[in-house]
């Protein structure tokens, strides 16, 4: 059996994807490595999204939240009931290790099997890479690079690092489940893309002095008990029993070299491709979703990446 398509990654673009494949009459087959939507199931319990519900649809599906912003837990109900509702081809814990051959004779090497397939669609984000300090102490069990839950950090002197939305989110969670915490942040200031109903809650922590931050500031070296940071004034040591290094995250870049698929040579490190297709420099693979901003992660949401899908199966009812 030959795929016409075969999609890696099961976030919502991808299955996207898998819908307009279903619609087109495509024999497709979606390849996840962890569960379904595997991102959104690894961000924090508590998460409320940035849209609203009907900008997170697809496939002309409903999606009812309590509220206007949806939760993670309410996202997971939904996409699951999404690849139900369009009996979408999902193999989960299934990782993509190679894509062999040329178009339109791939063979698509997974942990399990091969599977023959004419065109391939990347849609694998970007969340399992996090973005390094790369400073001494990095790998102590100590130091987290994704958050769960505030529960664990109760009574315990938290260093939150970053100052996006992140990186308040947790900030706030952890200091009302009565951590201590402090923020380092290497800009001058919070992200301007902080939420909005947020932005004042974590603006009247820091200048009331609950929850202290260091701007201008990075981190130096992480220690068992301790933590050094540079800042304006010097180098400060810090009580600490926990990192948590909300950082951001990249592609995976290893991965998608390994696919032949090339890049621009400045800081973003953006994936080349045809944007009318959305195939990139090898013929018969594509990038669908966020994947496409390479160290520009927030340039594509759900919301504005859900035409990509489209993009790319207008092109292959042209050429398959």
């Amino acid at each position: 059996m030959v795929y016409d398509v075969i999609i890696i990654g099961s976030g919502p673009i991808g299955l996207c994807c898998g819908i307009e494949a279903r619609r087109r009459g495509f024999h497709h087959l979606i390849l996840e490595k962890g569960c379904l939507v595997n991102s959104i199931f690894h961000f924090p319990t508590n998460m409320t999204f940035f849209s609203t519900a009907e900008r997170l649809e697809i496939g002309e599906v409903p999606f009812i939240s309590h509220r206007e912003k949806p939760t993670r837990r309410e996202a997971l109900e939904y996409y699951r009931r999404v690849v139900q509702h369009w009996k979408l081809n999902v193999h989960t814990y299934e990782a993509v290790e190679d894509v062999l051959g040329d178009f339109p004779q791939f063979q698509v090497v997974t942990s399990r099997s091969r599977y023959p397939a004419k065109a391939v669609v990347v849609a694998t984000g970007y969340y399992d890479q996090p973005n390094l300090l790369n400073v001494p102490g990095e790998d102590l069990p100590k130091v987290k690079h994704y958050y769960d839950e505030p529960h664990p950090y109760t009574f315990q002197k938290i260093a939150v690092i970053g100052g996006g939305n992140s990186a308040v989110d947790v900030a706030l969670e952890t200091f009302r489940r009565g951590a201590e915490v402090t923020m380092v942040v290497r800009e001058p200031w919070l992200k301007p893309t902080i939420k909005y109903w947020v932005k004042p809650d974590i603006e009247n922590r820091i200048k009331e002095g609950s929850i202290r931050a260091y701007f201008n500031s990075e981190v130096v070296e992480i220690r068992e008990k301790e933590l050094i940071i540079r800042t304006p004034d010097g180098i400060r040591t810090l009580e600490n029993d926990f990192v948590l290094a909300m950082t951001g995250y990249h592609p995976n870049y290893d991965f998608l070299g390994k696919l032949g698929i090339t890049f621009t040579d400045d800081e973003i490190r953006q994936p080349v491709y045809n944007p009318e297709t959305m195939e990139s420099t090898r013929p018969g693979i594509f990038l669908a979703g966020v994947v496409c901003g390479g160290m520009e992660t927030n340039k594509w949401t759900i919301e504005n990446a859900r035409h990509h899908a489209p993009r790319i199966f207008d092109y292959l009812e042209r050429i398959l």
